[in-house]
């Protein structure tokens, strides 16, 4: 007979490869949709920036109302059901996009994958369901290894099938994802018992409701600000990338993929293997205002840069900022009822499509369309850098203050904390 250690070990590996592969298919697009854009609207990259920035905003809208429904659902119905039917929905997006003549198309596929685009919160709780007060910190590393190997693979790929056709990378990652899907169909196994779980109300699924929910654990309502704030400021990052980097360093689809794939291959490397010694070494506090100092740097190097051999040694500096996302993670894994994982995940999830709704057309058709085109007073096209250096400087603050007000002596490993 197994034993439960070998369980939860088998059952983790069965996630993170659902993980990368979820992960290959997304950043397989990346490069080149922008491109796609531009075939459509036949306009300056500042219109296509436009373009761009809306439809993010609608995927994200629609992640925003329906991930707090998927993690009360899986809180219910077990982990498994909602992960495959998030896959599933994903490999039939992918399909939607690479099939589109217009506009149009892109938003009805982006509006579809937001509705089922909750598998990454629901992999939170399962990696949480499954792992123990010692071991969250490095299973939540080995999710950033998962996603670093995946946009190592996928935005580097992406670049090359780009190079042939544009509509190419789509049609591959749907494949990717519903193989995957096939995969966890047949293998994944649940990590929720029946009595483990809680009943699904329309009131735990409200999305704002749900948000309501974080104030049952003060430090994950205190963190919950500031990841608004870093993932803002991330997502401004990853939406005004390849526009930014095509209109500053002339960078093509193949470079932009060879520069994500290190991005990606910088959060393998130290969320694989700095995560656990760093926090051993200094705790998972001072670990995340390290990270997080690191990545307020990097921001202010990325909008500075004068030449493209500048990126990617800032990427390489930056990458180390990555050990403050699972040290984060731990931290709020550590306070939450395991009957509240699914629903208080949804919720931050939520939070984080909310700054996906608002990055894309704040950062790409706001800030970089206005500060690169005749009508700004000054030329600036690394302002969303600079905005999203100063979003993360502000949780730095806040994270310091929570962490003053909550003494660490005060959290409790059972799933709560001393009031």
């Amino acid at each position: 007979m197994n034993k439960p250690g070998q369980r939860r070990q088998a059952a983790i590996s069965f996630i993170l490869i659902t993980l990368f592969i979820d992960i290959l298919g997304i950043g397989i697009i990346i490069p080149v949709l922008p491109e796609l854009v531009k075939s459509f609207v036949q306009g300056s990259t500042a219109d296509a920036s436009w373009y761009v920035g809306v439809i993010g905003s609608v995927y994200a809208l629609m992640q925003f109302i329906f991930a707090p429904v998927v993690g009360a659902l899986s809180d219910r119905f077990g982990r498994r059901p909602v992960i495959l039917c998030s896959l599933f929905g994903l490999g039939v997006d992918f399909i939607v996009q690479g099939l589109a003549t217009n506009i149009g198309w892109l938003f009805a596929g982006r509006i579809f994958a937001g509705v089922m685009g909750a598998s990454i919160s629901t992999a939170n709780a399962y990696i949480a369901d499954v792992s123990t007060a010692d071991t969250r910190a490095r299973n939540f590393g080995l999710v950033g290894v998962a996603f670093g190997m995946g946009f190592i693979i996928g935005p580097a790929l992406g670049g090359l099938l780009g190079a042939f056709d544009l509509r190419l990378p789509f049609f591959v990652a749907a494949g990717l994802a519903l193989v995957n899907w096939l995969y966890g169909y047949f293998i994944l196994p649940e990590s929720l018992p029946p009595e483990r779980r809680s009943s699904f109300t329309l009131a735990k699924a409200n999305p704002l409701g749900s948000l309501q929910r974080l104030r049952q654990y003060p430090i994950v309502a205190g963190l919950a600000v500031a990841i608004v704030c870093t993932s803002l400021a991330q997502r401004g990052l990853e939406n005004v990338w390849v526009l930014y980097t095509g209109y500053r360093f002339d960078w093509n689809q193949q470079t932009n993929g060879l520069a994500l794939g290190l991005v990606g291959l910088m959060a393998m490397l130290v969320q694989g293997g700095l995560v656990r010694p760093t926090i051993k070494r200094f705790g998972e506090r001072r670990t995340v205002l390290i990270g997080v100092t690191i990545s307020f740097i990097a921001f202010l190097g990325y909008g500075s840069a004068t030449q493209g051999w500048m990126i990617p040694c800032i990427i390489i500096f930056g990458g180390f900022g990555g050990v403050s996302g699972p040290a984060m993670q731990s931290l709020i894994a550590g306070a939450i009822d395991p009957s509240e994982q699914g629903k208080v995940q949804g919720a931050l999830t939520s939070l984080i499509s909310l700054t996906n709704v608002i990055a894309p057309t704040f950062f790409t058709a706001g800030l970089f369309s206005y500060f690169i085109s005749d009508a700004a007073p000054v030329h600036l096209p690394g302002i969303p850098f600079y905005v999203g250096a100063g979003l993360i400087f502000t949780a730095l603050l806040i994270i310091r203050r929570v962490f003053r007000r909550i003494p660490e002596t005060e959290q409790v490993e059972s799933g709560s904390l001393a009031t």
